[in-house]
C-alpha cells in the first residue's frame, strides 16, 4: 500500500510499504477514506522529536472497516468509523477510570500510545491506504452516513483536533459567560476557541501573528489579537475595558480573563523577535492576562527529547516558569494529552445534529501523493493553509 513515510527533517515521502494485517483477535483492518496532517506532526517533520526514519506517520484517521479479528464483537466489516489518535486498551487501571490518554498496556515504553508518533508505541500511522486498529472494540467510534458525504471532513476532526480543543476548554473550566484567551490560532487553537464559544463563553480572544489564521478565528466570533502589534495582554485588557461598563468597585482589577488556553507548546515564538523561539512565552502571557483565581488549560505539546532545541535543558524538556506569579494569583492549571474517547461521542452528536461544524477549519483537500508538498506549505504557515486533509483514494 501507499503511505506517508518520515525520511528525516523536513522530508516526507509517499512510498510503497507492507500492507497491515490483523495480528491479534481484537484487531481490525481499516481502509482509510480521510486522514489529516496535524500540527503536532510538524514537530516530527522539523526534526524536533526522536522519530526514526522510515516510520509511517499520521494519527487523524477515519474510514471503513474491512476485516476484524475473531475477538471483535461490536465492530464489523462495512462500518464507517473514526479513530481516537490515542490508542487505549479499555481495561487497564487508567482506561477503566476514563483516562484513555494514559493507557498502561498499549505502549510498553510509556503510559500513552498513538498511531505513527514518536515515543508513543510501535503502531504505524494512518496517512496511508490502510491501517491496523488494535483493541478495535474500544478504539472505533461508529459514524452515520456514507464515505465522502457532507460530514466526512467534520467527522475526521473527531480523531484529534476537535476533542483536543474541547479538552483545552474543559481543562480551563470554561463556563457560560466566561472570558477566554486562546494562545495560538493553529488547528487546536481554532478548535479551543470554537469549543469555548459552544460552551457559552461571552468573549474569546485568539492570539497569534498569522493574518489568515486570525481572520479565520474572527469568522467564528472570536476577537483576533496580533501579538506583533503590541503586548497581547494589554490589547486584550483594552478590549475588555471597551466591552464592560458595569464593573462594581474593585472589579476593575479583574480586567483580564477568567480562562486561558495554551495551544502552542514548546515551539512558541518570542514577542520581542517572532523569528526566534521562546518556549514559555505563551505561559508568561497567560499568567499576566488571567485574573486572580483564573484557570489555565494547557494542550500545546511539550515534549522530550527535543533534538532541535537551543540549549541542553530545553533538549530535555526543562523550561523556566514564573511559578511565583501563578502561585500569587492562585491560578488553577490543567494540562496534558486529550482523552479523545471522553468527548468524541457527544461531539459526534453535535455534528450530526448540525450544532457543530468543525470543518470550517479545513482549507485543503489533497490526494495522498500530495502529502510531501502539503507538509511544506503547512510547515511554512503559508496563508490559508489552516488544515490539510488527505484522501487516499483520490
Amino acid at each position: 500500500m501507499r503511505a506517508v513515510v518520515y525520511r528525516g527533517p523536513r522530508s516526507m515521502a509517499v512510498e510503497e510499504v507492507e500492507d497491515p494485517k490483523v495480528e491479534q483477535p481484537g484487531d481490525a483492518l481499516l481502509e482509510v477514506t480521510t486522514t489529516a496532517i496535524c500540527g503536532s506532526d510538524l514537530h516530527m517533520y522539523e526534526g524536533r522529536t526522536g522519530q526514526e526514519e522510515g516510520a509511517v506517520i499520521g494519527h487523524e484517521i477515519m474510514g471503513v472497516i474491512r476485516e476484524v479479528g475473531d475477538g471483535v464483537v461490536s465492530i464489523q466489516p462495512g462500518d464507517r468509523v473514526v479513530l481516537p489518535f490515542n490508542i487505549a486498551c479499555g481495561f487497564c487501571f487508567n482506561c477503566t477510570r476514563g483516562d484513555f490518554h494514559a493507557c498502561l498496556t498499549a505502549n510498553p515504553d510509556s503510559a500513552h500510545a498513538a498511531y505513527g508518533y514518536a515515543g508513543m508505541g510501535p503502531f504505524r500511522g494512518g496517512q496511508a491506504e490502510y491501517v491496523r486498529v488494535p483493541f478495535a472494540d474500544v478504539n472505533c467510534l461508529k459514524l452515520s452516513g456514507e464515505p465522502g458525504d457532507e460530514l466526512e471532513d467534520d467527522f475526521v476532526l473527531l480523531a484529534d483536533v476537535f476533542p483536543t480543543g474541547y479538552h483545552g476548554a474543559e481543562l480551563a473550566q470554561v463556563e457560560p459567560g466566561d472570558t477566554v484567551a486562546v494562545f495560538g490560532a493553529g488547528p487546536v487553537g481554532q478548535m479551543a476557541a470554537y469549543s469555548s464559544l459552544l460552551r457559552g463563553a461571552s468573549e474569546v480572544y485568539v492570539v497569534d501573528d498569522i493574518e489568515s489564521r486570525l481572520q479565520l478565528a474572527e469568522s467564528i466570533g472570536a476577537t483576533p489579537i496580533d501579538f506583533t502589534k503590541g503586548d497581547p495582554v494589554e490589547q486584550i485588557k483594552e478590549h475588555r475595558h471597551r466591552n464592560t461598563g458595569s464593573w462594581r468597585p474593585g472589579e476593575e482589577k479583574a480586567d483580564g480573563v477568567q480562562a486561558a488556553i495554551e495551544a502552542v507548546g514548546y515551539q512558541a515564538r518570542s514577542a520581542d523577535d517572532p523569528g526566534e523561539e521562546h518556549p514559555t512565552q505563551t505561559l508568561e502571557w497567560a499568567v499576566e492576562v488571567l485574573n486572580a483565581t483564573g484557570r489555565l488549560g494547557l494542550v500545546g505539546v511539550y515534549i522530550s527529547p527535543d533534538p532541535g532545541a537551543d540549549d541542553g535543558r530545553a533538549k530535555e524538556g526543562t523550561f523556566p516558569l514564573p511559578i511565583a506569579s501563578y502561585f500569587e494569583k492562585a491560578i488553577s492549571i490543567g494540562m496534558g494529552q486529550c482523552p479523545v474517547k471522553r468527548y468524541n461521542v457527544f461531539l459526534r452528536h453535535l455534528i450530526e445534529a448540525g450544532k457543530a461544524k468543525p470543518s470550517f477549519l479545513v482549507s485543503h483537500r489533497e490526494p495522498l501523493d500530495a502529502a510531501p508538498q502539503a507538509y511544506e506549505h503547512f510547515d511554512r504557515r503559508d496563508p490559508g493553509w489552516h488544515k490539510v486533509v488527505l484522501k487516499p483514494a483520490a
